[in-house]
């Protein structure tokens, strides 16, 4: 009887002993890939990510920081893959080791709403937003104002400016334009993800801005779109280089970005020449190195975000629209193929 259940014993620990293992083989395999950075898309990342895991069993970990602070994260090469609307300068580029690749995954507006009786439509011009911005608009019935919107009974009330606090990917868009739009700007205040800001209060990335202006009346700022729509704020029309009033769509944004786009794909498209385009448009990106060797990097890990990169330019792109964001254009995934292209492990390219 004691031989019988020393065996039962022996083969019940040894079975103990293969399902253990197969655990931890099973856990070595589960792969989950890292990323931080803008707001400014992560409601559609997140939608993203989501639907990935389900077709993949890949777990996504995206944290949105602000695109500055994916940037950081990225070159400390503490994250897998960081997300930025403002693309890395040649300067900054240059000050990283290894070679960090830009690819688009999608086009969004800054929109630029306010807290208002009755939430009006607006029409503001580059002239008024620039204006407002440095301080020397302060009222909400200027008559600058109040001459573009006859319809609109505006009040008497002080205008509160609301800005990002953070490294922001939407500040550098916004500023881009108005750094476009004005020369004052440009020499007094520049184009950036952080800034020395004239007047107003800062708010924590997309949300917080929204968040801000939802609770002051007479405030203005600059939100993603969907921020604006999903807190029920209202958004300006906004007159563009050809002299016409554009309301922030996927229609509109997705013309801004009808340009020759170069093989890195870093360009702003916001001033834009198209008649109907949205001005303040913006692609928005994911970096990411070259080569994907460092700190210990697995082949798998590598291969594992770049065919989550591929899937994001492809079959991804369906969930742009129904989130407020426009897709891609051909020109831009051809691009951002040719980009995956170049990601390596130990020299030797992953997409072959």
């Amino acid at each position: 009887m004691k031989k019988l259940i020393i065996t039962i014993l022996i083969a019940a620990l040894a079975i103990l002993l293969v399902q253990c293992g197969g655990s931890e083989k099973k856990a070595g395999k589960e792969i989950e890939l890292l990323g931080a950075g803008a707001s400014f898309p992560y409601p559609l990342y997140s939608k993203m990510f989501s639907e990935y895991y389900k077709g993949n069993s890949i777990k996504v970990n995206y944290q949105a920081i602000g695109s500055g602070g994916g940037i950081r994260q990225l070159t400390a090469k503490t994250i897998d893959f960081g997300g930025t609307d403002a693309f890395m300068k040649g300067k900054d580029l240059a000050e990283v080791e290894s070679e960090i690749l830009h690819m688009p995954t999608c086009i969004g507006a800054v929109s630029i709403t306010y807290n208002l009786k009755n939430n009006p439509v607006l029409n503001l011009t580059s002239d008024i937003i620039t204006d407002i911005y440095l301080g020397k608009i302060n009222n909400w019935n200027a008559p600058a104002i109040q001459k573009l919107n006859k319809n609109v009974e505006l009040p008497d009330q002080k205008i509160t400016v609301i800005h990002r606090s953070d490294g922001s990917g939407t500040s550098f868009v916004f500023t881009d334009y108005l750094s476009k739009v004005s020369t004052e700007w440009k020499t007094k205040v520049g184009a950036g993800k952080s800034l020395s800001w004239p007047v107003g209060l800062g708010g924590k990335g997309n949300p917080g801005v929204a968040g801000l202006i939802k609770q002051i009346y007479g405030s203005i700022g600059y939100v993603e779109l969907i921020y604006a729509e999903q807190n029920g704020l209202p958004v300006a029309k906004i007159q563009n280089k050809n002299g016409n009033f554009i309301r922030p769509s996927l229609h509109s944004s997705s013309l801004s970005a009808q340009i020759d786009i170069p093989e890195d794909t870093r360009v702003t498209i916001t001033n834009t020449d198209a008649p109907e385009g949205y001005p303040i448009s913006s692609f928005t990106w994911l970096i990411f190195y070259e080569e994907q060797s460092y700190n210990n990097r697995s082949k798998e890990n590598a291969e594992t975000l770049v065919n989550l990169l591929t899937w994001m330019i492809h079959e991804g792109q369906k969930y742009s629209e129904q989130l407020g964001y426009a897709p891609l254009p051909m020109a831009a995934v051809e691009k951002s193929v040719a980009i995956l292209k170049k990601v390596k492990f130990n020299g030797i390219n992953i997409v072959k």
